[in-house]
C-alpha cells in the first residue's frame, strides 16, 4: 500500500480543509447547499472527537491526500451513521485510498453498533458513486434526514 490511514490530528485541519474546498470547486459544488459552507471544515479534528465518531486521513510520504469521517445521523431509523466529508485530492485517486477509507470506517461503524450507514453526494461525483455501489451501498429515492446539504442530489445507504 503506498499510503497510510490514520486518525485526524489538529495539524491536519488546514490540509483537509484545503482539499475539501478544492474538490468541491472541481465539481462545481463550491456554493450554498454543499459542505462548502460548513463552519466545521476548518476544525474537523475537534468535530470528530465524540466517542461514536471518527475521521481518518490518507497520508503518503508525509503529505495528507484526503480523508473521510463517520458520525451519528438523526433520521427515521435508529442507529444510523453518516459518511461525511469524504474528499480525496487528485493525487490520491486510483490508489485504492477511497475504498480503504470506506472499509475501515464501515468496520468502525459496525463496532459502534450502527445498523445503517447513510451518505449524500452530488451527481457529477461519479467515481465516488461507483465506489459506493461497489461496496454494497444502494441508491435511495431521497434523503433520510436533514444534513443541511440540500443541494446534494444522490443518496445512498448500506445495511450494516
Amino acid at each position: 500500500m503506498s499510503f497510510q490511514l490514520r486518525p485526524i490530528g489538529s495539524e491536519d485541519d488546514p490540509a483537509i480543509a484545503t482539499i475539501i474546498r478544492t474538490v468541491l470547486t472541481e465539481f462545481g459544488a463550491n456554493q450554498p447547499g454543499f459542505a462548502w459552507q460548513d463552519k466545521e471544515i476548518d476544525r474537523l479534528s475537534e468535530v470528530y472527537q465524540p466517542q461514536h465518531s471518527r475521521y481518518l486521513v490518507v497520508e503518503r510520504h508525509g503529505e495528507v491526500l484526503g480523508g473521510a469521517g463517520l458520525a451519528p445521523f438523526a433520521c427515521h431509523l435508529d442507529n444510523v451513521c453518516e459518511l461525511q466529508k469524504m474528499y480525496l485530492s487528485p493525487s490520491a485517486r486510483g490508489l485504492g485510498a477511497g475504498r480503504s477509507l470506506l472499509v475501515r470506517l464501515l468496520q468502525f461503524a459496525r463496532q459502534q453498533g450502527y445498523r445503517h450507514c447513510y451518505l449524500e453526494t452530488f451527481g457529477p461525483m461519479t467515481q465516488a458513486q461507483h465506489l459506493y455501489r461497489g461496496l454494497g451501498f444502494v441508491e435511495l429515492d431521497g434523503p433520510w434526514g436533514n444534513s443541511g446539504h440540500n443541494a446534494c442530489d444522490r443518496f445512498f445507504s448500506i445495511k450494516l
